[in-house]
């Protein structure tokens, strides 16, 4: 099988993206798993199926590394963006994107040769739900409750951003001990479905530093969704002041988040790395 396919990236969050208007997937479950090899393969946090939509100019699949499909991812959607354009499939900078938590809204600015430099993209609402998530407590909401991970004891908040997200603030960000727990944190049994962990430092009330560690994939360098729900969890902690643009410094770039009640909107780059050719 000849597959072509572009790698994109969004603040070093790297996916390998394959047109399906032009080319069809069999079993992307075990694509995704094969190419994100970084040792043999093409290497990347997983696979990005860009598909034709009745509903909207396009619908976007996600795959983890792992081969498991993923509901939305933030820093994928903004490449998505960049790829419809880009390539002529939409001649508007305003994009629709059909994902499995629904339509999503895309806002492209343009840099001087007029290709797509940054997106901002309406993400929709934060659901603190705990069935949504989902997240087992005896609460209305998930917030500032604590669990137990591999023996010691952590306040988390739960918000679904599409994705099941679990925030927890920390002290230091890169002292945290991220490869030890990350995948305890994923695993855990409050967390039914397992859960993408963000670990955040609050620099100040518009500035918040993230580490992640994305279910299925591990530590990645950014996470768009989970961005928008470490801003939405230090809204509710009292941290940051709703309405008002938050930086999130990430290892791979930043992002800023606005938290409305109604919807939570991220602006961040996108970036093309290279097409390529794969045998499978």
């Amino acid at each position: 099988m000849r597959l072509e396919f572009t790698k994109m990236h969004g603040c070093g969050n790297d996916y390998i993206y394959i047109d399906c208007f032009k080319q069809k997937i069999d079993n992307p479950n075990q694509l995704a798993k094969t190419l994100s090899d970084r040792h043999f393969y093409v290497g990347s946090d997983g696979l990005i199926m860009i598909c034709p939509s009745e509903i909207a100019d396009a619908k976007m699949r996600m795959f983890n590394a792992d081969g498991s499909e993923g509901r939305m991812c933030g820093n994928a959607i903004r490449c998505v963006g960049k790829f419809l354009y880009d390539n002529g499939y939409c001649k508007s900078t305003t994009m629709h994107v059909d994902t499995l938590s629904g339509i999503k809204i895309l806002y492209a600015t343009l840099d001087e040769d007029g290709k797509v430099k940054e997106l901002k993209a309406d993400m929709g609402k934060a659901d603190l739900t705990p069935s949504v998530i989902p997240a087992i407590t005896e609460n209305e909401k998930m917030i500032d409750e604590e669990i137990e991970v591999l023996g010691e004891k952590y306040r988390v908040t739960a918000v679904s951003m599409g994705s099941a997200h679990c925030v927890c603030f920390v002290d230091d960000t890169e002292a945290f001990p991220l490869e030890k727990v990350g995948a305890a944190f994923e695993n855990h049994e409050r967390f039914p479905d397992r859960v993408n962990a963000e670990f955040v430092q609050v620099i100040d009330s518009n500035t918040l530093k993230m580490r992640v560690w994305e279910r299925g994939s591990q530590e990645t360098a950014a996470c768009g969704t989970g961005s928008c729900a470490s801003v939405v969890a230090a809204v509710l902690n009292g941290y940051c002041n709703k309405g008002e643009d938050v930086t999130v410094l990430l290892r791979g770039g930043k992002l800023v988040i606005n938290y409305t009640d109604e919807r939570v909107y991220m602006t961040g780059e996108a970036v093309k790395v290279y097409d390529g050719v794969i045998e499978i």
